[in-house]
């Protein structure tokens, strides 16, 4: 397992990730990334998982509920 950082400091940033996330990988960003335009867009229609920074409750259990998924469907 491993974990693969991008500091988001323009957008070009998203393409340049695209070419190092492996396959198989589960990508999750912060819910403000959601309301970034195309950005935006091209992030939920990749299917990156959103958390909720300012929602504490609310980011731990969508963490949980997706690292479940992930031992449950073997992914990293």
């Amino acid at each position: 397992p491993f974990v693969i950082v991008c500091n988001h400091q323009a957008s070009l940033d998203l393409m340049g990730m695209v070419e190092v996330i492996p396959e198989r990988c589960v990508p999750i960003a912060k819910r403000e990334l959601l309301y970034l335009g195309t950005v935006g867009w091209a992030c939920w229609l990749s299917g990156i998982i959103f958390i909720d920074r300012h929602r504490r409750d609310a980011a731990v259990e969508v963490i949980s509920h997706t690292a479940s998924t992930m031992r449950r469907e073997n992914v990293r």
